[in-house]
């Protein structure tokens, strides 16, 4: 099996790059999305310069590391597909996965267009403008920086976030390549 971890910040395009692989695999590679073991119920944290409490998701602590773990490597041993992507903010920060990945992936994005993108995707769902980019100012771009932005060093390529094809391509064709195809 070829496993592929895909990393980067919060709206990148993390999500949109690993579905147009899974597209272009087909039956041939299963995806798992780091967003799925998120804690329910949520943990929180407090921002360091407002002091206010915010649900957290973006610590490794947020998520059902074990229960990740466990579907990740089952995955690995037990997968009738020949390709496997996980991808979520820490996809390359835990040792855990990336110590088990043939290549490694981070979508880059500027931190103001990944802002724009989440607007949009949460004031979408119901949130305040202010509720999100409170949020965002808080505490987001704090565990970005310390958890996913240094996590970019692992990576075998870095690639724009705005998923166009030639990345997709460029990524499917090394991986046939790999994996006979």
């Amino acid at each position: 099996m070829f496993v592929i971890g895909i990393a980067g910040g919060t709206c990148s395009g993390k999500s949109t790059l690993s579905g147009k692989l899974a597209e272009y695999f087909g039956e041939r590679c299963r995806v798992i999305h780091m967003d799925a073991y998120f804690r329910r119920p949520s943990i929180t944290t407090i921002a360091p310069i407002t002091g206010i409490e915010y649900v957290e998701h973006n610590h490794p602590d947020a998520l059902y590391l074990d229960r990740l773990y466990e579907d990740f490597h089952d995955a690995i041993e037990n997968g009738s597909e020949d390709i496997l992507i996980i991808e979520g903010l820490f996809a390359l920060h835990l040792p855990e996965i990336r110590e088990k990945l043939d290549l490694k992936i981070f979508v880059d994005l500027a931190s103001d267009e990944r802002l724009v993108r989440r607007i949009r995707r949460f004031t979408a769902n119901g949130q305040t403008f202010d509720e999100v980019t409170s949020r965002y100012i808080d505490t987001v771009r704090f565990r970005h920086d310390e958890f996913v932005e240094p996590s970019r060093w692992h990576a075998d390529m870095v690639v724009n976030g705005i998923a166009g094809q030639t990345s997709v391509d460029i990524i499917a064709s090394y991986v046939d390549s790999k994996t006979g195809r």
